[in-house]
């Protein structure tokens, strides 16, 4: 998926702009880092799911929403499958409308002025249903047990999927921001009850990290607007999900070799990179990020 490749130059991803401009590429950022890494996760994996993931991270998509139809089919009262075909959608239109060029995540320049997308009716269509359709399993089971640590996760990935949409194909930062908050809210609530779920770990520990990176002033306004800005929590949730995680540790993985080249730490970035190449061989993005830095 193109959202793994934000990190082919080495330096900041902000520049002197306006705080104004600063402020938008910060809700956007948000956006990319808490929605598209809030894909799946569970203490333990579901085999079929897991499949479905790897198969989204080779790229195939086709194959994935084949996998998450048909644990749909034979789960009817599991939004998982639900939501986990949701997520195929998106990435699939991201990946068809070139959004997540890394050139777009790297200059401001470029990213301020990228050309306008406009989504596939058909795909927005389906996946709007698709995420209706985990927002009233999950939540008739929240209903009853509001404990129940694999809803909560599920309305994460829900509400961050839409926020996703909203932000990088629809441009509405503030309704992004908003839904990102509660998504962010509900991880930690999750985890107050099961520190164990490590993918859920994903969903604060990006926020902290990559928000960290913005100057104080937009640190300041998004503390206001209730955003974490935490550096070293940022790291250590996203080490938590690279090393303990199901769905989401290659995902975690890809956002520590990030932080390693804002380090300027080529050698641990590489090494990440090579070990992504070698587990996901189509995903031709990881060694094209990868060739960039031989």
């Amino acid at each position: 998926m193109k959202l793994f490749s934000i990190f082919s130059r080495h330096r900041l991803p902000y520049g002197r702009g306006s705080i104004r401009q600063g402020i938008t590429r910060a809700r956007w950022a948000v956006a990319l880092v808490i929605c598209l890494p809030c894909l799946a996760g569970s203490v333990t994996s579901i085999p079929m799911v897991e499949s479905g993931y790897r198969q989204m991270y080779n790229l195939d998509f086709g194959e994935a929403h084949n996998t998450f139809g048909a644990w749909e089919r034979d789960h009817p009262k599991d939004p998982m499958g639900a939501v986990s075909n949701a997520a195929a959608y998106l990435f699939a239109e991201f990946d068809r409308l070139n959004i997540l060029h890394s050139e777009f995540f790297v200059e401001d320049s470029i990213f301020r002025h990228r050309p306008k997308v406009t989504a596939d009716p058909a795909v927005r269509k389906a996946f709007d249903a698709e995420l209706a359709k985990t927002l009233q399993l999950s939540d008739a089971t929240l209903a009853k047990s509001p404990r129940d640590t694999d809803a909560l996760f599920v309305k994460i990935m829900a509400l961050g999927l839409r926020a996703d949409f909203d932000a990088l194909i629809d441009r509405h930062y503030l309704d992004s921001l908003k839904v990102l908050k509660t998504s962010r809210a509900t991880a930690e609530q999750l985890l107050a009850i099961e520190p164990a779920y490590y993918d859920a770990y994903l969903a604060v520990g990006v926020e902290n990290y990559m928000l960290s990176l913005k100057p104080a002033p937009i640190r300041w306004f998004l503390q206001m607007n209730g955003a974490e800005t935490d550096r070293d929590r940022g790291i250590q949730n996203l080490r938590l999900t690279a090393e303990k995680g199901h769905y989401l540790s290659p995902y975690a993985r890809l956002l520590l070799a990030v932080a390693a080249l804002r380090n300027k730490d080529l050698t641990q970035a590489r090494d990440i990179l090579s070990k992504l190449v070698t587990e996901f061989p189509r995903n031709r993005l990881y060694s094209e990020e990868l060739a960039r830095l031989q």
